[in-house]
């Protein structure tokens, strides 16, 4: 299957300063991002500017991608859309570390947005700020359920060094 982020540059390669825009809705499948986190079936708009320097081509410009996960404290579902702003360099003879390599006169930008967008996605959100998540002896959701459970909690393991901390203390 062609990519649709497959962009021919034989134009820009020709004269410096020229432009192109990209802009494009892509089914999130074309990206195989290989994670639960990006809406299965969700589009991914691409609104990028490619610009011809006289060493490559600078792409600029955003990309925004549905995404689903959990809060990190109380497991609720939360989504979102990310919104990445994009500023990456191609360049046919690679003099910086950073840069993607153009092959021939085709751009795939596939790649870049791929990771780009990975890397915005949040990997443990919370559903707000001061969220109180579980109790970590019987399982409430602190945010909408009191529970009566002690605040101390004992781990076994620790009885012996407890037990000579009580008998100091006396």
């Amino acid at each position: 299957m062609a990519s649709s982020l497959l962009i021919n540059i034989a134009e820009l390669l020709r004269r410096a300063g020229s432009i192109r825009e990209v802009d494009r809705q892509i089914d999130a499948s074309e990206f195989d991002f290989a994670d639960e986190r990006i809406v299965a079936g969700s589009k991914v708009d691409v609104g990028l500017t490619l610009e011809a320097l006289t060493d490559g081509i600078v792409v600029h410009g955003t990309l925004q991608a549905d995404w689903r996960c959990e809060c990190r404290r109380c497991l609720r579902p939360l989504t979102g859309r990310a919104q990445i702003q994009v500023q990456e360099l191609y360049q046919a003879v690679i003099s910086d570390p950073d840069a993607y390599p153009i092959t021939g006169e085709q751009l795939d930008l596939v790649e870049m947005a791929r990771e780009n967008v990975l890397l915005a996605v949040p990997l443990a959100p919370l559903c707000r700020a001061d969220c109180a998540g579980l109790c970590p002896q019987c399982g409430a959701d602190l945010q909408s359920t009191p529970c009566s459970c002690s605040g101390e909690m004992r781990d076994e393991r620790w009885a012996a060094l407890d037990a000579l901390k009580t008998d100091e203390s006396q």
